[in-house]
């Protein structure tokens, strides 16, 4: 299993020179791919200009978006803007999209958020065709496009992994909850014929540190998931705050099959992404590879 770091953008107030240099140092290693989260009303960075951004300053870690929200976004014009974070990063995109469950996202978009699901899929199947067809340029670095995957908990969206995908994000949590979606996951691609298994992709969050910045973290959670009510206590309780739990989880993931593990931070501050580089070097994991 791979493992790779979030950037703090989804987190309000971080500064914009801190994404730049948090960008620069994960490329440094030991990580092999850097991720981004979207939401529209929230005081996050868009996370497709992010990665433009990281493009500029990284060589070789993936980057991923885990995940964007498809339906708030014109086809061609994210067909156009992804292939050139993949043209100008040479190859390095992965495009995680899902239908997103926040309602307020949609409305500030002008966008029906009961049709989410159907302008996912209408999506999916015109993004493919634009890039298979080379009709948008700049040309992408795979014939089809760049990697595609996909979020979400319904039948539907395991059906969209197998008939549109190379791959499924999962949204965080305990590994057996992990377990469980990428058992259906990998269920739908075999049910759609698809040859050999799909990626399997899923995140979690840290805070490293004192008390402080343990409740720091857990006070930034318990607000990104204040939609879900009473559940963002239990999204909290489960933020990793040391090396064990950090190893543990990793440990869980990666017999469950994960593929990739994004880390996001949930505190803007660098020593977090040093305080994680150094623990995942300890435990033997250095992904300071080149892409070549």
């Amino acid at each position: 299993m791979r493992v790779g770091v979030g950037l703090p953008t989804g987190i309000a107030g971080t500064d914009g020179q801190l994404v730049i240099e948090w960008a620069r140092r994960v490329d440094a290693g030991p990580f092999s791919s850097l991720g981004v989260i979207d939401r529209l009303v929230y005081g996050n960075y868009e996370p497709l200009t992010v990665l433009a951004a990281a493009a500029a300053v990284t060589q070789r870690v993936l980057l991923a978006t885990t995940i964007v929200i498809g339906p708030l976004h014109n086809n061609a014009l994210l067909a156009k803007v992804a292939a050139s974070i993949d043209a100008l990063s040479g190859g390095r995109l992965v495009l995680g999209l899902a239908v997103g469950a926040r309602k307020e996202d949609y409305d500030a978009a002008g966008v029906d958020y009961r049709t989410r699901g159907k302008r996912l899929t209408e999506q999916l199947a015109t993004l493919r065709s634009l890039w298979e067809e080379g009709s948008l340029s700049p040309k992408t670095a795979r014939a089809r496009g760049p990697e595609l995957l996909i979020g979400g908990l319904s039948d539907q969206g395991f059906a969209r992994v197998a008939r549109y995908a190379d791959g499924y994000v999962h949204g965080g949590g305990p590994p057996k909850a992990f377990a469980r979606a990428a058992d259906k996951a990998r269920a739908a691609w075999c049910d759609a014929g698809r040859p050999g298994r799909p990626q399997l992709w899923a995140q979690g969050y840290f805070a490293l540190g004192n008390d402080d910045i343990e409740e720091a973290g857990a006070h930034y959670l318990r607000d990104y998931y204040a939609f879900t009510g009473p559940f963002a206590e239990r999204i909290a309780a489960g933020l990793l705050t040391s090396p064990q739990a950090i190893a543990q989880f990793m440990r869980g993931y990666e017999e469950a099959g994960c593929d990739e593990l994004v880390l996001f931070p949930t505190v803007p501050d660098i020593a977090q992404l040093d305080q994680m580089a150094d623990i995942l070097r300890g435990l033997g994991r250095d992904f300071n590879y080149t892409t070549d």
